[in-house]
């Protein structure tokens, strides 16, 4: 296998995102491509995941850069989890944003005992007004 290249703010082709969360097992509105494309049109942090130019991991953040950063979308393409790319992207997300600088998620359900594993405690102080669709 060949090394996996990370790139910052790399423009992403949302066809090719939604191949990564549908494979990723991760819920997002894949069937809704231009919503897909708002999505990663103006975020203020992506790191995207590539192997010989093919996408296959991507985080999405959002952030003030001084005291909190919410990871909204963490995904890597079935084939290609369990090799700490979750984990990688995770790692330079952080880089970015640096130690003064809170990193929040919600989970899906599914993924409640992946965040632990990855260094992220589990808050019981959260409040969520859920989106109508």
């Amino acid at each position: 296998m060949s090394t996996i290249e990370y790139r910052h703010n790399f423009p992403l082709d949302p066809v090719e995102v939604v191949r990564v969360f549908n494979s990723s097992g991760i819920t997002r509105p894949t069937g809704d491509l231009p919503r897909i494309s708002r999505m990663f049109a103006a975020p203020c942090l992506v790191i995207s995941a590539w192997q010989d130019g093919r996408l296959v991991g991507v985080s999405r953040a959002l952030t003030d850069y001084s005291y909190c950063c919410y990871l909204s979308d963490l995904a890597v393409d079935k084939e290609f989890q369990g090799k700490g790319i979750g984990k990688e992207l995770i790692k330079r997300t952080q880089a970015v944003i640096g130690e003064e600088v809170s990193l929040i998620l919600l989970s899906a359900p599914g993924a409640m005992s992946y965040y632990p594993a990855v260094g992220f405690q589990q808050a019981d102080n959260a409040f969520v007004i859920k989106r109508k669709r």
